[in-house]
């Protein structure tokens, strides 16, 4: 009866776990870790069945999982770190278990595969664009002539003019997109602001983050860059204003130069096909131009 009793205990104690899985999303990192003898997978589709239906098996179990981007080149390297033996899988749960503390993950809700894969990956994308853009602020180092912190003094700014792009907006759910041009590449920062209650905005913390620190190093560095941001609500017309980073200032575009920041990619350069029913409007002036960094550096 006691060892009945203790079984029904531990299903339960199990239910209370919280669990990890390391995912291999393309077929490129599937293919580096069949390099490892005890890695028992050899065909990439079925290797991601299974973990669909181990998803849908733990979660009619009532476990909590998070799914974290497995990357076989950053798995190699912590195993020579930590001295461990890479072909085996102890060591494969004790790299996941970090990705769990410090990588970027997805919670699994029940939904398929197809949809958590794509947004696995762009929150990597987004702590990955978060860590550089870091980087590089800090890297920045002090003004010659007043001894500022030129990175932390740009990344207050750009958090007050973020203040004042939402402070803006009219009634409704927001879409906020910066881009800053970078060398090599163009970083892109999106952040999302759900209307609540008595016209008060939710913010995820960690993409006003991301999106504060792209916007700062564009600041920092003078780069070439902007802000566009939608206004969605109900029963009116989405509404699409856009900015221009010049300087420390964000300047208003024209209706003309909005449509164009809008509808086309900003990786690629490409046009993208405008959507009907949405009006691109000139926005109104943020004001508090005395409010920047102070100096030219």
């Amino acid at each position: 009866m006691a060892h009945t009793r203790h079984d029904s205990m531990r299903r339960v104690l199990r239910r209370e776990i919280a669990g990890t899985i390391g995912l291999l999303t393309d077929e490129q990192d599937f293919r580096a870790m069949r390099r490892y003898r005890t890695f028992a997978f050899d065909d990439h589709t079925t290797y991601l069945q299974q973990v669909e239906a181990l998803l849908r098996t733990l979660a009619a179990q009532g476990r909590h999982t998070t799914v974290a981007l497995f990357d076989p080149e950053e798995y190699a390297q912590y195993c020579s770190e930590t001295g461990l033996e890479p072909d085996t899988p102890a060591s494969r749960t004790r790299f996941t278990a970090e990705l769990a503390a410090t990588g970027p993950t997805v919670p699994y809700d029940g939904q398929p595969l197809d949809q958590l894969v794509p947004d696995l990956v762009d929150e990597a994308v987004r702590r990955a664009t978060w860590e550089y853009a870091t980087t590089l602020l800090a890297r920045i180092g002090a003004c010659a002539t007043c001894g500022e912190d030129i990175g932390r003094a740009a990344f207050v700014h750009a958090a007050h003019l973020l203040t004042r792009v939402i402070d803006t907006a009219g009634t409704g759910d927001l879409q906020l997109v910066c881009s800053v041009s970078t060398v090599p590449e163009t970083l892109v920062a999106v952040l999302r602001a759900e209307e609540q209650a008595e016209g008060a905005r939710r913010l995820d913390e960690s993409d006003a983050l991301e999106f504060t620190t792209v916007l700062a190093l564009g600041i920092a560095t003078r780069s070439a860059g902007g802000v566009v941001m939608r206004t969605t609500a109900p029963e009116t017309t989405d509404r699409v204003y856009g900015w221009r980073l010049r300087g420390d200032d964000l300047e208003p575009l024209t209706a003309a130069e909005v449509f164009d920041a809008y509808c086309t990619d900003v990786e690629s350069g490409d046009l993208v096909s405008p959507e009907s029913g949405v009006d691109y409007c000139v926005p109104p002036d943020l004001g508090d131009r005395g409010q920047g960094i102070g100096h030219t550096h």
